[in-house]
């Protein structure tokens, strides 16, 4: 009888009355839960979870999931009852705010004075790539606070919550219970505040920044587990308001000449009380980005890094106008984003390339020596601790490689390696010009798309004379392609297309012109060119033997984070072109924080990507000179031009294949944006779809990277006007179909 109890028992458990979606994605973020937290403990997906939670999805679970389901969320409704207006549980009692039965160790302190050239290189190398990650015990996207102004000096501050060891999350490290970060505030009141992630608020007892540095060592709790194993945990982040920079004692707001040296006077006064307090920064000084530290003891390690948004640490290009966020706001901007991509560890350029390092450490420990003793080893699949050369032909001008060279020396195609993204237009014919659109596509996340599952070379480079062409060995080619002729290629195995060759760009040149004789091509194009059909024989190359798919993690990680950022804007997965388009129009105004995050993400990509071939930055540099960016292991323009190399030709790839079908040919191309003439204004009035399915190896309306989305959409009778206003029958008219708006004549930079 028993058995058949819990036979009835299950089948009403697996009909659980649930509440609402919102409901639900309610009380997750008030417990501060993440998607994956919840789907790890229901043994479901990700995008599952999300599914329950999106109001626009008719998914509901079944059976034990139901059930599991519906047990989690009752006991979360008692925690956070729908009509209290908070998201602390109905049970917490306030708890100090210093965590006297648990401290963190206090770093050994190091008489110094000033701050040693060579120390300061080792600093910038020993914590300028080190690792971090992201801990469970912070919500991916926290509750968003309520957006409120400073309170007058009549009002009363609400009391601060503290956070107790007893509310982190199981299987979080309660060294950093309290987040990544803290958004440092000074009340009407006087008092000093860190705003964390999740809603969280810290009295802060620091009368100046050297003890602010103390407590958030020793006190706070903040800081990211790393992200692989021979990495090292990330140092907490400190963001200054300018409240707070007033309280300490520094600038609101640089002088221009501090701005154009990119730090405050190494004579100021809060840099020597750091100094009688024995803290050093490292070699670029205390600027909008700043690192504290302590020499390293061992395996231990004190550093706090400072961002001061009013010293135009947060560029408006790609994150907006977060600096002018109240504190609790800038804290979730940056909480999220730190939780999904990484602690920002400076522009998003740098943390783009910080990133990569984070995910593949230059060294890890070894095994077990005849004394028991452990040494530090070269850790496979990484660029390793010690730059190495670029072959000449891959070397920008002013490279020390090129010093020989004659001082006005132009360098042509078969002398230097020219993988750009694409600045392609033509004439419309007459037959676009009878039609009444022209709409835009953009590749989301194109960048990163062109670097998942990309072999590129992990060391130096083997020069090769006359070598057979190996399109599974990265490297740099010197190659004639001015024989693939467009006009017949293969779009398939066996299949042969004949195509309008006058309306296509050459995937072998930014462009879009055919190549006349040999040049210089990363792998991906000249496997390309054997892909379309056609033979090649390499006159030499510069190939990387030893290479990985170095980028795969870090292509992991970003895309997660715009999937699952774009996801909470109410964008999601796997969803119909129709659909998809609804929710991307407006998804910023749903969010314009998390619209932020978005912004900032593709920043990193983008940004990331350009710092492996970082150019000089000032500093004095003089042409046949090595500049700083020399010295990383991870200054390799020969990964980035392989990225680009495979952005531009998968993007080549749709194009020829959408012509084949259709015989439409696209009017201009800007990196990752394609313009078509169309009788609608809808990517739908053009693109094949047939019962919902795209065309395969074509362009597929989505939010994944790779995918497109629906970039703009103007008449056909603005391009027109357009390029007879400024004389300009080839101005590409991709750079304006967003908005309309163009500002200047193109001139390609």
């Amino acid at each position: 009888m028993s058995e058949l109890f819990d036979r009835v028992d299950a089948l009403v458990a697996s009909r659980s009355p649930l509440p609402p979606p919102a409901e639900r994605k309610r009380l997750r973020t008030a417990h501060g839960l993440t998607l994956d937290e919840v789907a790890a403990a229901l043994q479901v997906r990700r995008a599952t979870v999300s599914g329950w939670e999106s109001s626009t999805k008719a998914t509901e679970p079944r059976g034990k999931e139901r059930e599991a389901y519906a047990r989690l969320l009752k006991q979360l409704t008692e925690l956070y009852p729908a009509d209290a207006n908070t998201s602390t549980p109905v049970q917490d009692t306030a708890v100090p705010a210093t965590f006297a039965s648990n401290p963190a160790p206090a770093p050994e302190a190091q008489p110094v004075s000033t701050v040693p050239a060579s120390d300061a290189a080792a600093m910038t190398t020993q914590h300028d790539t080190q690792p971090t990650s992201t801990p469970e015990s912070v919500p991916a996207a926290a509750p968003r606070p309520a957006r409120t102004a400073r309170p007058s000096t009549t009002s009363r501050r609400p009391a601060a919550r503290k956070a107790a060891p007893a509310n982190t999350p199981a299987g979080a490290d309660p060294r950093f219970a309290n987040g990544p970060l803290a958004v440092v505030d000074v009340d009407a009141d006087g008092q000093v505040l860190a705003y964390c992630t999740g809603g969280l608020v810290l009295d802060v007892p620091a009368k100046s920044l050297p003890s602010l540095v103390d407590w958030t060592l020793k006190e706070a709790r903040l800081g990211q587990l790393k992200l692989s194993g021979p990495g090292k945990d990330a140092d907490p982040l400190l963001v200054l308001t300018p409240s707070a920079l007033e309280r300490f004692g520094l600038p609101v707001a640089l002088s221009e000449e501090e701005r154009l040296a990119g730090r405050i006077p190494e004579g100021h006064k809060v840099i020597k009380q750091l100094v009688r307090a024995e803290w050093k920064l490292t070699k670029r000084g205390f600027g909008p980005w700043a690192r504290v530290y302590l020499p390293a003891q061992g395996s231990e390690r004190a550093c706090v890094q400072l961002c001061i948004p009013s010293w135009n640490a947060l560029d408006t290009r790609h994150w907006g106008e977060a600096a002018q966020l109240p504190p609790a706001e800038l804290a979730r901007v940056l909480g999220v984003y730190a939780t999904r991509v990484m602690t920002p560890r400076g522009s998003t350029a740098v943390t783009g390339l910080e990133l990569m390092t984070a995910l593949h450490p230059p060294t890890r420990a070894s095994e077990p020596d005849a004394e028991g003793k452990r040494h530090s080893e070269h850790n496979p699949g990484s660029l390793g601790k010690d730059p190495v050369d670029c072959a000449p032909c891959e070397a920008p001008d002013g490279h020390p490689l090129l010093k020989d060279l004659p001082r006005f020396h132009v360098r042509g195609p078969g002398e230097k390696l020219f993988e750009e993204a694409y600045d392609w237009a033509r004439p419309m014919t007459d037959a676009e010009c009878t039609l009444r659109h022209l709409v835009g596509i953009d590749v989301n996340m194109a960048f990163a798309a062109g670097a998942n599952g990309l072999t590129v070379g992990l060391g130096a480079p083997t020069h090769v004379k006359a070598p057979v062409f190996d399109a599974k060995l990265p490297g740099s080619w010197l190659v004639d392609l001015s024989h693939v002729d467009l006009s017949r290629v293969k779009v398939g195995k066996d299949t042969w297309a004949e195509l309008d060759a006058s309306l296509l760009p050459s995937p072998f040149t930014p462009k879009g012109e055919r190549p006349e004789g040999p040049a210089w091509y990363a792998t991906p194009t000249v496997a390309y060119a054997v892909e379309l059909g056609y033979e090649v024989h390499p006159l030499e190359a510069w190939v990387r033997r030893e290479n990985g798919r170095y980028l795969d993690g870090w292509y992991n990680r970003l895309r997660d984070a715009y999937l699952a950022t774009m996801a909470d804007l109410g964008v999601d997965a796997d969803v119909a072109p129709e659909d998809f388009l609804a929710a991307m129009d407006g998804y910023k105004s749903r969010d314009p924080e998390l619209a932020i995050v978005v912004s900032a993400i593709k920043a990193t990509v983008k940004g990331g990507l350009g710092k492996l071939r970082e150019r000089p930055r000032g500093e004095g540099w003089r042409p046949g000179e090595p500049w700083r960016a020399l010295s990383r292991p991870t200054w390799r323009p020969d990964i980035r031009a392989a990225v680009i190399s495979r952005t531009r030709i998968n993007l080549h790839r749709k194009i020829v294949k959408h012509a084949a079908f259709t015989g439409q040919y696209p009017i201009a191309v800007l990196s990752d944006c394609v313009v078509y003439a169309a009788n609608g204004p809808s990517p739908l009035d053009f693109l094949p779809y047939r019962d919902g399915k795209p065309l395969p190896g074509g362009f597929k309306l989505g939010i994944n990277p790779g995918l497109v989305k629906h970039e703009g959409t103007q008449s056909v009778l603005w391009g027109e006007e357009v390029r007879e206003r400024f004389n300009a029958p080839e101005l590409n008219l991709a750079r304006y179909i967003k908005d309309g708006t163009v500002t200047d004549v193109d001139n390609g930079e």
